[in-house]
């Protein structure tokens, strides 16, 4: 395995929110580009107070848990503060239904400014920031929020990161279900292009099946007959982003499971012996990282970004991973290098960390340093 070092190699904050009855109300006018022209919604509106993040973060990322029934969605907009001291425009971080039939969910391209810009589901802080506001708005009727949470990071510049020391999760896997995205390929090209794109919604699949949760039989009555697993088919519709034209935002990914009665966030993790804290209390993450095929031995495929589940750890402290990307159901369960998997996932040029973490309300999460 090589040398094992124990990292610490970012600097991550996550704030938690927990959003009262709005105090705004009003109405505004939604053009939405993909179809439906211009409507009014009456709306409600929350806004934090500005939350210091105790170092200058490069990026942040929302994530949120709600319901939005028919005739109902929701916005949530990030504000910072720049390391010069003064406050941003308002970045629009999400545009969210559960549903489809009232707005097209939608990340907003183009608004790109001195102060940052939003690249899908980041707010990349171009002078850093040093800390932000967030503000959800509620529109039609019903809409409601369960969790919401802002992931603040800065992530070095490293091109290679050393293994980390294996933790307290040694021997322990879970049993996740397992679902492959290639036995979907070509099912709904509208929605990324097809199964052999869903990584993120089988992922989230898995996780919500090992939950007991998913949608009822009912919503899966449009998927085809014959298909192998109709809960990855709904995930995909249920995540897609619009301007994305994407499964893989990661804020919709957890949002999804959370219309399912889950709670979730996202945030980066510092090595795969905090993730361990996880897996040892009984949770299963999702990740996300890029890499060649070389790069992560017995994946047999080269990915700019992907996500998989990380269900356990082998007793010598490998990663045991639901790698969606598998042939087959029956080859998704993969054991992956500790140090190889590290890497990819931890790097620069990968996510720096990036994972959902998913569960239920009533299971707890291990103590945190900070980053959940």
């Amino acid at each position: 395995m090589g040398p094992v070092l124990t990292v610490d190699l970012s600097r991550v904050a996550f704030h938690r929110f927990t959003p009262e009855e709005p105090l705004e109300s009003g109405a505004a006018v939604l053009d939405d580009p993909f179809g439906g022209g211009q409507t009014t919604w009456q709306h409600r509106r929350w806004t934090s107070e500005e939350r210091e993040i105790g170092f200058t973060a490069t990026e942040l990322v929302p994530s949120w848990t709600a319901r939005t029934p028919a005739g109902s969605w929701l916005e949530v907009e990030l504000q910072a503060r720049t390391s010069a001291g003064h406050l941003t425009r308002w970045y629009v971080m999400g545009r969210w239904a559960e549903g489809d039939a009232d707005v097209h969910r939608t990340s907003v391209p183009g608004q790109g400014d001195d102060d940052g810009d939003v690249a899908v589901d980041t707010l990349v802080a171009r002078h850093g920031a040093t800390a932000f506001r967030v503000r959800v708005t509620l529109y039609g009727s019903g809409a409601w929020v369960s969790g919401l949470g802002v992931m603040a990071s800065a992530v070095p510049q490293r091109p290679a990161v050393p293994v980390s020391e294996p933790g307290t999760a040694g021997g322990i896997v879970l049993e996740v279900p397992a679902h492959s995205q290639q036995a979907h390929h070509g099912h709904y090209p509208q929605w990324d292009g097809g199964g052999e794109n869903w990584c993120s919604p089988a992922s989230v699949a898995m996780v919500l099946e090992f939950w007991g949760r998913g949608p009822h039989r009912d919503d899966l009555a449009w998927v085809g007959e014959g298909d192998p697993c109709p809960a990855v088919d709904h995930a995909a519709r249920g995540m897609y982003d619009h301007s994305y034209q994407g499964t893989g935002n990661w804020p919709f990914s957890v949002a999804y499971a959370g219309s399912h009665g889950l709670s979730g966030f996202v945030t980066r993790l510092r090595s795969l012996t905090e993730l361990e804290r996880f897996v040892a209390a009984g949770i299963p993450v999702i990740t996300s990282l890029s890499f060649k095929d070389h790069e992560l031995p017995g994946s047999g495929y080269s990915t700019r970004g992907h996500i998989m589940v990380v269900a356990g750890f082998t007793p010598s402290g490998d990663v045991v991973a639901n790698d969606p990307a598998a042939p087959s159901d029956g080859e998704v369960r993969r054991v992956y290098p500790r140090a190889a998997f590290e890497n990819v996932w931890l790097r620069s040029t990968g996510s720096g960390g990036i994972v959902y973490v998913i569960h239920p309300p009533h299971v707890p999460l291990p103590s945190s340093d900070g980053n959940w």
